[in-house]
């Protein structure tokens, strides 16, 4: 995830998260992407990804959504998926095919899903020097909490853009 100095993920509306962030996070943000074979979004993210995407055979995106039919005809057998499975059941669906690992993209919403359900591991955390007054959050909408341990911090660039690597505390 990328946020805000305030844990915004969105800049007020605008849904566009490379409009504001770092080079270098998008950088690092491709190069995780492409060493995961399996990331899962929100529905809301991929409306705002979409146009960019691009779908290779062996790596497979799952958009979690409450309407999987309106995307009937946008779905690539082994791509792109689109569920309205809750987060544990579609977990172990895919740990049943064989997947180890999941790379979860968000937005807020899903984020929250899957923090409650206690499915997340780690959090790669970029935080960019801005500030937002409006905006998504990182987890949305719900009284969850989750203690971190921080395991390791890289400083991106003069500008001060931080990566940040936790361990989610269970």
């Amino acid at each position: 995830m990328v946020s805000s100095v305030n844990g915004k993920i969105t800049k007020g509306d605008n849904r566009h998260v490379r409009d504001w962030s770092s080079k270098e996070d998008a950088q690092l943000f491709t190069k995780l992407k492409e060493k995961n074979n399996l990331t899962v979004i929100g529905s809301k993210t991929y409306e705002a990804a979409r146009r960019n995407m691009r779908h290779r055979v062996g790596q497979l995106r799952i958009v979690l959504t409450t309407n999987p039919k309106k995307y009937r005809r946008e779905q690539i057998a082994g791509q792109l998926e689109f569920t309205k499975e809750k987060p544990v059941d579609l977990v172990n669906r895919l740990e049943k095919k064989g997947h180890q690992r999941l790379l979860l993209l968000g937005g807020g919403e899903i984020n929250a899903l899957f923090f409650q359900a206690n499915l997340v591991d780690e959090l790669i955390l970029t935080i960019e020097p801005k500030i937002f007054g409006r905006g998504k959050n990182l987890v949305e909408n719900t009284d969850f909490q989750a203690g971190l341990k921080l395991k390791k911090v890289e400083r991106l660039n003069s500008s001060g853009s931080l990566r940040l690597f936790y361990e989610i505390i269970k």
